[in-house]
């Protein structure tokens, strides 16, 4: 590979802060909102021109493994999201663009300053093994930010890879990680018409939880298009407002461009072909149309970064308990298949999850102090990530997350030596352990 030389620049620190939140998706937004509104000076940068990540860039909508237990910040957003008649029957599926308002009021009116096109570039460690500076690229230029805490919530755990932080990816056998899926935004068809291939969770007694599903891969070969996930998903938001998950890109790593920009590709063309083909059929799909397809590839799993804890198989099988639990996660396992020579569905490998719970040193990074991490890039083996890396569970570990650290900045600690709870946790009348 040829190489070229970059000139030395000075970089100017452009903020120091309490507490910095790299990455404005459900973990991000979560982890801004509790660090500010327990009094830290708290700075969110976000890649993208919006917050919410996966719900609104990447377009999928749904809040994944909500429970009736789930509080917080997670039981705000849904209350508002309902309050502004955007969410669906299913009650977890929501309209996009008022969901991009509702996140960007949360964090402005707890006081966090927002920084949007701003992407993560390197990472430097100062003294005592603590990570000093976050520097980012943007239209701005190059840019460096400094804080007592940072929090990683970019998803694929960037900034702990910059700092040199150890990490995992996919299996450990042979490193496949679960296929990215490309979703779209569709319109032109109505509930009553096409309720059989609609996922609800209204279902008639004895029913199939997965029928939905079956029928609409029947139709989709029906029509020509066979998708490349054998479990497409239509999920409805509102009026004849709905979400189509139907596409697996496999063999693609969530850190290399190149395999971003072939699933990105591939997803799209994929996606048009279907609703193109739907159309053809005529009936209830005569006027399917796609409203938007989604800004950045739907991405499952990137790396796992090495934490104070990793979250096992185990654990979930057993309904594991902790003292620093943050959130009790109540999805099952949930292995988009890696191979699809093999399978182009789902499975659990034989593991079969009981609530368990997420313990905060999980959240806390190994090798570098005054680093934390919230989302699915948190501590843990492939077939635990499967289950935790979904965003009903993302959100309350971004709000743990941010409590901590604004306990740690505002005492002058790192993460790792505050307890959890603890009384300034308490203080701040914020439930530290909601959803237990």
């Amino acid at each position: 590979m040829k190489t070229t030389q970059e000139s030395q620049k000075t970089i100017p620190v452009v903020d120091d802060v309490d507490v910095l939140v790299c990455g404005g998706g459900p973990a991000g937004v979560a982890a801004a909102v509790a660090a500010s509104r327990a009094g830290a000076h708290t700075r969110l940068i976000e890649a993208h021109g919006s917050l919410g990540g996966i719900w609104t860039v990447g377009a999928m909508a749904y809040i994944c493994g909500m429970h009736e237990s789930k509080g917080g910040i997670l039981r705000e957003i849904v209350d508002e999201l309902r309050n502004r008649d955007a969410v669906g029957l299913s009650g977890r599926a929501f309209d996009i663009e008022p969901a991009k308002l509702v996140l960007e009021e949360m964090c402005l009116q707890s006081g966090v300053m927002l920084r949007l096109h701003t992407r993560v570039a390197a990472a430097q460690r100062g003294e005592s093994n603590r990570l000093a500076t976050v520097i980012t690229e943007s239209k701005s230029g190059r840019e460096a930010w400094k804080a007592s805490v940072v929090i990683d919530c970019t998803g694929d755990g960037d900034v702990a890879a910059l700092a040199g932080c150890g990490f995992d990816i996919g299996r450990p056998e042979s490193d496949e990680a679960q296929p990215m899926s490309f979703i779209a935004v569709v319109g032109g068809i109505h509930l009553d018409e096409v309720r059989p291939y609609t996922h609800l969770r209204n279902l008639a007694p004895g029913e199939d939880a997965a029928i939905h599903k079956h029928r609409l891969r029947e139709l989709l070969e029906r029509a020509g298009t066979p998708p490349s996930y054998s479990l497409p998903t239509l999920f409805h938001v509102r009026d004849d407002l709905f979400i189509l998950m139907s596409n697996h890109e496999y063999a693609r790593s969530a850190t290399n461009a190149d395999d971003l920009t072939k699933a990105t590709l591939q997803g799209r063309t994929e996606v048009h072909a279907q609703v193109q083909a739907l159309r053809h059929l005529g009936g209830a799909w005569k006027d399917i149309c796609i409203v938007a397809t989604s800004g950045q590839v739907g991405v499952r799993e990137g790396r796992r970064i090495h934490g104070r804890y990793a979250i096992t198989a185990q654990d979930l099988a057993s309904g594991a308990r902790h003292p620093d639990a943050v959130s009790r996660c109540h999805f099952g396992v949930d292995i988009h298949a890696t191979n699809p020579k093999e399978s182009k569905g789902l499975g659990n490998e034989g593991v079969h999850a009981k609530p368990y719970d997420i313990p905060l040193r999980a959240l806390i990074v190994r090798d570098v102090d005054g680093l934390m991490m919230a989302g699915r890039c948190i501590s843990g083996d492939f077939v635990s990530h499967s289950s935790y890396r979904v965003t009903a569970d993302a959100v309350p570990m971004g709000e743990a997350a941010g409590k901590v650290s604004a306990v740690a900045a505002k005492s002058n600690r790192l993460p790792h030596e505050v307890a959890w709870p603890e009384e300034e946790i308490a203080a701040n009348k914020l439930d530290a352990r909601d959803g237990l």
